[in-house]
């Protein structure tokens, strides 16, 4: 179910977006506490995983100051992403849901694995025009079976 937007309007998609600053020495080279807070992040928002996360070490050798851990997690809804930058105990965390989700608990767990000093935080509504019934969309159908002269057909909504 989607939530009304601010302007009363439907919208396809909600994404937080989230920085923490100084966060607990450690967490950000810790690959077990970034993958069960990926894991246990879709479970308390109430998501839906496809599969379970995935988690990197960046090469530190190559890129010294992107020393860190990115991951993923693929939700039926969309995604939450981490990076974390391990020089300066920093995290970057992207919440993308096609429903509206609990903002307060999201930073809540965030807090909870990683014990930020700060989180700076942006909100944004997506495909805000995406359920509009008078948009100007149109249609494309390439039809490939002839190779050599495909057949391009635009068709208006």
């Amino acid at each position: 179910m989607t939530k009304q937007s601010t302007t009363n309007q439907q919208v396809f998609g909600y994404q937080l977006l989230l920085d923490l600053y100084d966060c607990k020495p450690g967490v950000c080279d810790d690959l077990g506490l970034c993958y069960q807070f990926l894991d246990d992040m879709v479970a308390d928002l109430g998501m839906e995983k496809q599969t379970p996360p995935n988690i990197f070490r960046s090469d530190e050798t190559r890129f010294p100051d992107k020393a860190g851990l990115s991951g993923w997690v693929p939700l039926i809804e969309s995604s939450i992403v981490i990076h974390t930058l391990s020089l300066k105990n920093f995290i970057t965390i992207d919440i993308y849901c096609c429903r509206c989700f609990d903002r307060e608990k999201a930073k809540e767990v965030c807090r909870a694995f990683f014990s930020p000093q700060k989180i700076d935080e942006q909100y944004i509504e997506r495909g805000c025009d995406y359920f509009k019934e008078d948009s100007s969309y149109h249609t494309v159908m390439v039809d490939k079976s002839d190779k050599n002269s495909p057949q391009v057909t635009v068709s208006q909504k």
